[in-house]
């Protein structure tokens, strides 16, 4: 998998940084993400994996099936990704594109995991004090596990704060083991 993410990290620098000159992050963020979509699709992969086909016919029935999602730059970005066979990388192109996205607009997500629903108050404070600890926008996505038993996990990029009943727990239980 870093092989793959490295071969799609100068991709994705490249509409990255055409988008950012054209003011497009969004709609090149958009045209990425249904490329993905489109790419990891069953039927698709076959047709890709199809020596018969060449470079050009495999991106145009890339650009055909994309339709009306892809500007004139982003059909000409399928069709160099055709060329030069990587129209497989797109999942890892449209990933790195969006943290490239997020670090330019100083934005995070951050999916906090709890025993219980968060109430949307909460969810705004939790959001206001990771923005000051993490010094840019904060996106809170809420999810419940109940084997957390109480507390929260949190996970904001590489970042974890495990405050869980659960996740104290064993660590209570590796430290008597040690």
């Amino acid at each position: 998998m870093a092989e793959l993410t490295t071969l799609a990290r100068p991709y994705a620098k490249a509409a990255f940084e055409y988008a950012l000159a054209a003011k497009d992050l969004a709609g090149w963020s958009a045209m990425l993400n249904t490329a993905a979509a489109v790419s990891q699709q069953e039927v698709m992969q076959q047709v890709l994996s199809l020596p018969s086909y060449t470079a050009d016919q495999k991106a145009q029935i890339f650009v055909d099936v994309c339709a009306d999602t892809l500007s004139g730059s982003g059909q000409n970005f399928i069709k160099n990704l055709a060329a030069n066979k990587r129209l497989t990388l797109l999942p890892h192109i449209a990933v790195i594109f969006e943290q490239l996205k997020a670090a330019q607009e100083k934005t995070i997500d951050v999916e906090v995991v709890s025993a219980f629903t968060l109430s949307a108050d909460l969810q705004e404070k939790l959001a206001s004090a990771l923005s000051k600890k993490l010094s840019c926008d904060v996106r809170v996505q809420a999810s419940v596990d109940q084997d957390l038993i109480g507390g929260a996990v949190i996970r904001a990029g590489d970042t974890i704060i495990d405050g869980s009943v659960r996740g104290r727990l064993a660590k209570l239980a590796e430290a008597m083991n040690a």
